[in-house]
């Protein structure tokens, strides 16, 4: 029974997966279009952006304060304490502020978007645009994935910022190491690339948390259950699809032997 039940849950998610390919498909077409709701567009970028922001800094704060904890303590021991700043500025960079930002989006944002286009879809409402001829796709898609594109890497962008900052205040403050030594480390180590990945990284993931939302919305039935199995699945896939996309990009931007830590030294 269980097994069975197992079974059908798979399925249905593989059929939910290929159907998110056919939006993005659908998405890529109606922009060539260049047929764009500014109003809901706005909208939107509020949602992911501004109401993301505090909850963004929060996180990245203390994952920059946590991560120098367990570097300076190490390295200081080493003889190494100089480099504690280039090596948080790589790791926030490439791997955690992106990484993190889009899981605090998804969690927040990408169940919002669910939830939304769900409860449209379980009332009729969709069917009611369709009636007025207005197509679901440019009306709630499109607004939804061009907000989560734009903001995504202005949210990790701060998120790097004030990482560095809570990471920082630890290394001067409770490890007693030169500002100097810090700041200069950092800069030395990180490479524009770095930060352009991480905006391209944050981009691809703001695609993957708004299509995963909007087409677990669109595909939604089973009245209120639905909507709510619905918005948990949707929050559960963009997480998965993220760390597997985040892996990668990281092998596909960061092959071979890295030389920032050469530069530092």
């Amino acid at each position: 029974m269980s097994e069975t039940k197992s079974k059908s849950t798979l399925g249905v998610w593989g059929q939910r997966l290929l159907s998110a390919l056919f939006l993005t498909g659908q998405v890529l077409f109606h922009l060539t279009k260049g047929k764009i709701h500014r109003r809901n567009t706005f909208e939107q970028m509020a949602a992911v952006g501004p109401d993301s922001v505090f909850i963004a800094l929060v996180t990245a704060v203390f994952v920059g304060a946590v991560f120098t904890i367990q570097v300076a303590r190490e390295f200081i021991a080493f003889g190494a304490g100089n480099i504690v700043g280039g090596v948080l500025a790589l790791a926030l960079t490439r791997e955690l502020t992106p990484v993190l930002t889009a899981v605090i989006v998804a969690g927040r944002v990408g169940s919002a978007f669910a939830a939304e286009i769900g409860t449209m879809r379980v009332t009729e409402q969709i069917d009611a645009l369709l009636m007025l001829k207005t197509d679901p796709i440019d009306y709630l898609v499109i607004p939804r994935v061009i907000a989560c594109v734009i903001m995504l890497p202005i949210l990790t962008l701060l998120s790097l910022v004030t990482g560095m900052l809570g990471g920082f205040l630890i290394a001067t403050n409770v490890y007693n190491l030169a500002d100097s030594a810090f700041l200069d480390s950092a800069r030395s180590f990180l490479d524009i690339w770095d930060i352009l990945s991480a905006m391209v990284k944050a981009s691809c993931f703001g695609i993957l948390i708004a299509i995963v939302g909007c087409n677990w919305g669109m595909t939604t039935s089973g009245g209120a259950k639905g909507v709510g199995q619905s918005t948990t699945a949707a929050v559960v896939t963009s997480l998965l699809l993220i760390f597997v996309f985040n892996f990668f990009l990281s092998a596909l931007m960061f092959q071979g032997q890295g030389s920032s830590l050469q530069q530092g030294f």
